[in-house]
C-alpha cells in the first residue's frame, strides 16, 4: 500500500475497515492516524486512534481478542483503508464475531484455527503431544502418515462407506496440514496455486 496516497481528514484520521482474512467478513470500522497505522505494521496487531480518548489503542489489549494484521489496501480515492486481519477471538465488545452481530462461521475459519494449533505445537513441542511426536520424528514419518491416510481414503471411497470416508478424509487433511507446517509451506501458497490454475 502506498501510504503517501492516504488522504487523512482534518483531524489527521482515516477510516479503517477491518475484514477477516479467512472468512472475508467485515468485522468492524475504526479510525487510524499515521502513528496508529505505523504501529499496526510494526507490531502486527491492528491499532486504532480513539476519537473519544484521543489516544492510540490496540484492539484486544484489554480483552485479549487481537486482530493480527495481514495486509492493507487503500481505496481508489485514498480516504479509506481495508485491513485484512486474523481475529484471535470475538471482535465486538459485545462478544460477537463482528460489530454487526455474529456471522455464520465459515469452515475456513476453523481450518485457520487448526493451523494455528498445529503451528503452536511445532513451536512449543509440549511433551506428550501427538503432534510433538510427529514433528520430532521428522518429515519422512509425517509424509508416510499422509500416504497411509490417503490410501485409507481411497479404500473407503471405493467401499462406499461415507461415514468412514469422512473420518479418513479428516485424518488425511489433518496430516496434510502437519506436513505443510513441517516443510514450511504456507497453506495460502497452495491456495494461490489453485487460484492461478483457475484463471
Amino acid at each position: 500500500m502506498n501510504k503517501d496516497r492516504i488522504k487523512y481528514n482534518e483531524r489527521g484520521l482515516v477510516s479503517a475497515i477491518i475484514q477477516d482474512k479467512s472468512t472475508k467478513d467485515v468485522l468492524m470500522l475504526g479510525y487510524m492516524n499515521k502513528e496508529a497505522l505505523e504501529r499496526t505494521y510494526e507490531s502486527g496487531k491492528v491499532t486504532f486512534y480513539s476519537r473519544s480518548r484521543n489516544e492510540l489503542w490496540t484492539k484486544g489489549e484489554t480483552s485479549g481478542n487481537y486482530l493480527l494484521f495481514d495486509h492493507a489496501k487503500l481505496d481508489c480515492d485514498g480516504d479509506a483503508i481495508l485491513i485484512q486481519a486474523s481475529p484471535t477471538g470475538p471482535t465486538c465488545h459485545q462478544n460477537t464475531t463482528t460489530c454487526w452481530g455474529d456471522s455464520k462461521a465459515s469452515p475456513i475459519a476453523f481450518i485457520d484455527e487448526l493451523r494455528s494449533v498445529i503451528h503452536q505445537r511445532n513451536e512449543e513441542r509440549p511433551s506428550g503431544s501427538y503432534l510433538t511426536s510427529l514433528f520430532e520424528k521428522g518429515v519422512a514419518t509425517i509424509a508416510q502418515k499422509v500416504g497411509e491416510e490417503g490410501v485409507e481414503v481411497v479404500i473407503e471411497a471405493i467401499k462406499g462407506d461415507k461415514e468412514r470416508l469422512r473420518e479418513e478424509a479428516a485424518d488425511l487433511f489433518f496430516h496434510y496440514l502437519v506436513l505443510l507446517e513441517n516443510t514450511d509451506v504456507p497453506f495460502e501458497e497452495v491456495v494461490d496455486v489453485l487460484k492461478d490454475r483457475n484463471n
